[in-house]
């Protein structure tokens, strides 16, 4: 019994680590939910825990990949061995060589067993030959650690698509609805087979290694918790969907925050009106209700190496704020400023936009470093007017100038023009100020945030509140 709570707390834990939001109420009902299912059936406890600890969908990956390394499957081998472990791990030719997988009669004949099992879809079957695969190939020869690599490269599951397309097709007519619907049906169950063969070669690392350890290299954050700085194209296509309700939110606390903070002009005759029931005292004044307008937006981008991740999401962001926006404009810089805001036209393609930008516009002077001095000077000198008494100025940057001029008293000139001014930092602040870092020398000037991932950009417009 103490295994199993030690098993669940390192569970719970885990999760935690990997971003997923788990209370302490949520870990004790998923004890109270154990009680209430078969212990010996795997699928049983994983829904249980599920139920229980599991808030978003987007969650569910990275629960089912600690899952299976906290509460493996199988132990080593599995119940019955595949392969004699004194047997070499592939056919060897006269040199003592492992033969290609082509040419090797033992592998031709897994890829045919896997091809049957595809064909008929018995997934546990699938299971079952991913295990023995990886037991087979996984471990390369000479080495200490366990690759899906040289499974699927043995294997070869993309390759046995158009032999399972005419085992089921049988003569009809190719290109029709029948083919597309069996392609994707194979193709979803290749993409199952590869991802067997990746949880099966993370518990074998698990049992090498430790579970702790192969969890934490193993598991990615959740979206909302993925550091800007190291997104994928996929994870920036996910982001941008996230960027639209963001931007509605900034929006409307940037109005809401407006209203509140100035009244109309004053309504003389609901206030003459209103003191004849003093004695013509006007002891309350009345003022007419503001007219609230979209505010008007000027984004100051650093689009430096180092920042090269986030500066690609705060232009998705600036992207996704256009729409909400009265107004705005996008500048970007590293050494030297350029406006933007030309690449981001309605209906441009995001993608297209960052290519133009980064082949276009112009961001370098001299090194190419970042230098926010010269940088902000360049902005003030040739698009000042940008910045009014309607707008909010967004900056954002890690604030590292190469220990160049900061140029203070531009960016002073700059926030008192503006209705506001903010400034996301995309380094954690226990970084800043070290090295050539004047996070602080700017944010005396201007209020400075954290913002690496989207839990940190809400809690920023929350704030705004």
């Amino acid at each position: 019994m103490a295994s199993l709570i030690d098993r669940h707390t390192g569970f719970v834990a885990a999760l935690r680590a990997a971003g997923l939001p788990v209370s302490v109420a949520e870990g004790l009902d998923a004890v109270r939910a154990m009680r209430a299912v078969d212990l010996l059936d795997r699928g049983a406890l994983r829904a249980a825990y599920a139920a229980t600890v599991v808030k978003r969908p987007a969650h569910r990956p990275t629960f089912d990949t600690l899952f299976d390394l906290w509460f493996p499957a199988a132990v080593g081998d599995g119940a019955r061995a595949v392969r004699d472990p004194d047997r070499p791990p592939r056919t060897l030719d006269g040199a003592g060589r492992p033969v290609p997988p082509a040419l090797d009669p033992e592998v031709q004949a897994r890829r045919t067993e896997l091809a049957e099992i595809l064909l008929t879809g018995d997934d546990a079957g699938l299971r079952q030959f991913a295990r023995g695969a990886v037991a087979e190939y996984g471990r390369t020869p000479g080495q200490e650690s366990w690759f899906s690599s040289s499974v699927l490269r043995a294997m070869s599951p993309e390759t046995l698509m158009a032999g399972l397309l005419a085992a089921v097709l049988n003569g009809r007519e190719r290109g029709g609805m029948a083919e597309r619907v069996a392609r994707r049906t194979f193709g979803d169950r290749i993409s199952r087979f590869q991802d067997l063969v990746a949880a099966e070669v993370r518990r074998r690392i698990a049992e090498d290694t430790g579970v702790a350890r192969t969890a934490r290299l193993a598991v990615r954050p959740p979206l909302e918790r993925l550091d800007f700085t190291s997104a994928s194209r996929a994870d920036m296509a996910a982001l941008r969907r996230e960027a639209y309700p963001l931007a509605r939110r900034l929006a409307s606390r940037l109005v809401q925050k407006q209203r509140r903070g100035r009244r109309g002009r004053l309504d003389f005759r609901r206030t003459v009106r209103a003191s004849l029931a003093s004695g013509g005292v006007p002891l309350t004044t009345h003022h007419r209700p503001r007219r609230p307008h979209r505010p008007e937006l000027v984004v100051l981008c650093d689009a430096s190496d180092s920042v090269s991740a986030f500066a690609h999401f705060t232009l998705l962001l600036t992207f996704a704020l256009r729409e909400q926006f009265a107004r705005v404009r996008a500048f970007a810089f590293i050494d030297t400023t350029d406006e933007i805001t030309r690449y981001f036209a309605p209906g441009a393609d995001v993608a297209d936009a960052m290519t133009r930008l980064a082949a276009e516009a112009d961001l370098v002077w001299i090194t190419g470093r970042s230098n926010y001095g010269h940088a902000l000077e360049v902005f003030a000198d040739r698009y000042g007017d940008a910045v009014g008494p309607k707008t909010t100025l967004l900056v954002l940057g890690d604030a590292r100038s190469n220990y160049g001029d900061l140029a203070l008293p531009v960016l002073r000139t700059m926030v008192d023009r503006a209705r506001h001014a903010y400034w996301l930092n995309p380094e954690p602040r226990g970084q800043w100020d070290t090295g050539d870092s004047a996070a602080s020398r700017y944010g005396d000037l201007v209020p400075m945030y954290e913002c690496r991932n989207l839990v940190q950009l809400a809690a920023f417009i929350e704030e705004l509140a």
